[in-house]
């Protein structure tokens, strides 16, 4: 998923700029008869009707939701190409903006949410996955491409096929599972005939295992590892729209509008 850093710094710049403007425009101004507001500085007017505005996107985009863009097939069936999602900032703890400092507890994390998260090895990258392994788990991803988590089995069942593009983009029908994870509830997901490289998993205190649900097509913690705990940036709710504009997409699709994210 593309990176979301850039904006919020902006967005949080630009609202101390325009806070900054107003409380020294107020200070100079101390003592002396009011200034009627079409009698003030273009940029103190400026600021005084962007700052409400600033905050108010500031305070949503932080502490409560922030929208994302599914830019790519790792977690299909669960989520499309093309979908954009509504992630609830406050599931795993309230962050300051930029600096992502943890001030407030609220939720755990919990095997098989859907979460974004910050790419360990390019944090200023979001990504999404399904949480898979918690801390202190035992995941092993077996050759037959089964879960097993602290020696108990995830279940399987067949689901039918769905229709997804391959690596070289050409369309193909693949097997469609429903998976149970230990202590969770069912979520869809696609297995193409390819072979894997099986693996077992300890997951260290402080981190989390994280699976795409397009489990021969994502690049994951099989491949770059953990988590960090203070990486996590929410748990993705719902589709609000759904749009692929991208060479062989499926366009406007107004049914996954409103779609839960299982």
């Amino acid at each position: 998923m593309e990176s979301s850093l850039d904006l919020e710094l902006i967005l949080v710049s630009l609202a101390a700029l325009a806070g900054f403007i107003i409380v020294v425009y107020w200070f100079s101004q101390r003592g002396k008869e009011k200034t009627p507001r079409d009698k003030q500085p273009f940029l103190v007017d400026y600021a005084k009707s962007f700052f409400p505005v600033l905050l108010i996107v500031v305070l949503l985009r932080s502490f409560v939701a922030e929208p994302f863009r599914i830019p790519s097939g790792s977690m299909i069936p669960t989520l499309e190409i093309g979908d954009f999602i509504l992630v609830k900032k406050y599931s795993y703890g309230i962050r300051l903006p930029v600096i992502h400092t943890k001030i407030f507890e609220t939720d755990e994390p919990k095997r098989g949410d859907v979460v974004v998260f910050r790419y360990p090895p390019h944090p200023k990258v979001n990504f999404i996955k399904r949480l898979i392994g918690l801390p202190g788990d035992e995941v092993v991803w077996t050759v037959d491409k089964k879960l097993i988590i602290n020696g108990i089995p995830a279940t399987y069942q067949p689901d039918g096929k769905h229709l997804t593009l391959d690596r070289g983009g050409r369309k193909i029908e693949v097997e469609k599972l429903k998976e149970t994870l230990p202590d969770d509830e069912p979520h869809d997901l696609i297995l193409f005939s390819s072979p894997t490289r099986p693996g077992k998993f300890i997951v260290p205190e402080g981190h989390y295992f994280m699976m795409g649900d397009n489990r021969d097509n994502s690049s994951d913690g099989r491949f770059w590892g953990f988590v960090p705990e203070e990486n996590l940036v929410g748990k993705a709710s719902l589709v609000w729209m759904h749009w692929n504009w991208q060479d062989g997409g499926d366009g406007f699709q107004g049914g996954r509008i409103g779609e839960a994210i299982n």
